[in-house]
């Protein structure tokens, strides 16, 4: 039945046995279509039990359900499925069902022990939770897990399990409107009119199946595009000659957010980036003189120099009681702030840390409360992702205060590159 049957080049992968098989890329590429395609024909081969899931799906409409039952009619597979309201059913005992994942728990999921075949759609949106609670009970001989994606970020737990971290039992197919035999001349047309008017990151995501620069709507969507393309993160080591501070948003049950940054001339080197909750002062403070710098100053917002009732001691006293020195970052309402920080944001070179990737994380998720019945966007949402680009604002704010001792003609680049001695980068 297979040879019979059309299907793009770019899937035959998925008739070779892997555990995990990724299919990625942008619109117009069919990779839905195909995957459907694929796993009716393995389901008519032999039997198979499918399951059918995306994050959230609170209505058969949601699934892939509709998807599978055109498909049958375009295989001529109607004598041999069965179409139910919630299921399709094969005449040899093929079964596909269809869920939610966001609405399994670790007991209601183990109903799919014997699933031999998981196709997850839409699957950029798949949690790190589903993915943790999936896999382990996906354990059939012979099973299989099945995701087609558009991808978001780069750090979305479904692209790093497809193209960054992978199993290495993993497939991992691009598909794109090139590789779509059967693109559509009405899509050609809206694909040219947005080569011709889209932002070429925009473009390269929709049409060519790249990851974000950040999530839609971020508020520095184009700065993370600009840091990206113009290769701002990359190891930064720091500079023993340059004096370091350290810019904070204060925080209890809310994340405690702590930028390590060094200015040389008007350049802004992040170092380093702590983030964490319900912990003291001074357990900050031991993290940050564990670091082998020179410290300046710590740069507090305006709450951090009024008293606190628990202790009756503002956060600036109890700083300067542990030998660092605080400064007042200014108060400015915050659209004024993330005005500066866009000012602020080409001047920032990013060190390729694992701390400084969850700062990056931050900006490029950082978005506006979306009205629900306007559908406009309103004031900073205020989440995860907030209380570190609450910090990269206050650091735009302070950003040329930031003391220094030297100043430098070697750039942040060129001692990433490791060029020439100390002495050599005196001005």
């Amino acid at each position: 039945m297979q040879q019979n049957v059309q299907l793009p080049a770019a899937l035959e992968g998925l008739f070779s046995p892997a555990r995990y098989k990724f299919i990625r890329g942008g619109r117009g590429s069919g990779k839905s279509w195909g995957v459907a395609r694929a796993l009716l024909i393995q389901g008519a081969q032999e039997p198979h039990r499918v399951l059918c899931a995306r994050e959230v799906q609170t209505s058969i409409q949601q699934s892939v359900h509709q998807l599978l039952r055109d498909q049958i009619a375009a295989l001529g597979l109607e004598s041999f499925y069965e179409v139910l309201e919630k299921e399709i059913r094969g005449r040899n005992g093929t079964r596909f069902f269809f869920r939610g994942l966001s609405d399994i728990t670790a007991d209601s999921i183990k109903s799919f022990e014997g699933a031999s075949r998981v196709w997850l759609e839409e699957g950029q949106t798949i949690s790190a939770r589903s993915w943790r609670i999936l896999t382990p009970t996906i354990r059939a001989p012979g099973s299989e897990i099945w995701c087609t994606y558009n991808p978001e970020l780069e750090s979305d737990e479904t692209h790093q399990r497809a193209a960054v971290r992978p199993h290495p039992d993993t497939l991992s197919l691009v598909m794109n409107w090139q590789d779509n035999p059967w693109f559509p001349a009405e899509l050609q047309s809206e694909r040219l009119h947005a080569l011709a008017t889209m932002p070429a990151a925009e473009y390269e995501h929709v049409w060519g199946g790249k990851c974000r620069p950040a999530v839609d709507g971020a508020i520095y969507a184009g700065e993370m595009a600009k840091v990206e393309a113009e290769g701002r993160l990359l190891r930064v080591p720091h500079d023993p000659l340059l004096r370091t501070h350290a810019v904070w948003d204060l925080g209890w049950n809310d994340a405690m957010s702590i930028i390590v940054v060094q200015r040389a001339a008007s350049e802004l080197r992040v170092l380093d980036y702590i983030e964490d909750s319900h912990r003291a002062l001074p357990d900050y403070v031991r993290d940050l003189q564990a670091m082998p710098y020179t410290w300046a100053n710590d740069w507090l917002p305006h709450d951090g120099f009024a008293k606190r009732h628990q202790t009756g001691k503002a956060d600036n006293e109890v700083l300067q009681a542990l030998n660092r020195q605080p400064l007042m970052t200014p108060n400015v309402e915050i659209e004024q702030g993330i005005r500066t920080a866009r000012l602020v944001f080409p001047r920032v070179w990013f060190n390729d840390c694992d701390g400084v990737r969850r700062l990056l994380e931050c900006l490029k998720r950082y978005r506006r409360v979306m009205g629900a019945r306007t559908g406009e966007a309103g004031r900073p949402l205020h989440d995860q992702y907030s209380h570190g680009a609450d910090a990269f604002r206050y650091l735009a704010l302070v950003a040329d205060q930031l003391s220094s001792v030297t100043t430098r003609k070697q750039t942040a680049r060129e001692i990433a590159n490791g060029g020439g001695r100390a002495e050599a980068w005196m001005a």
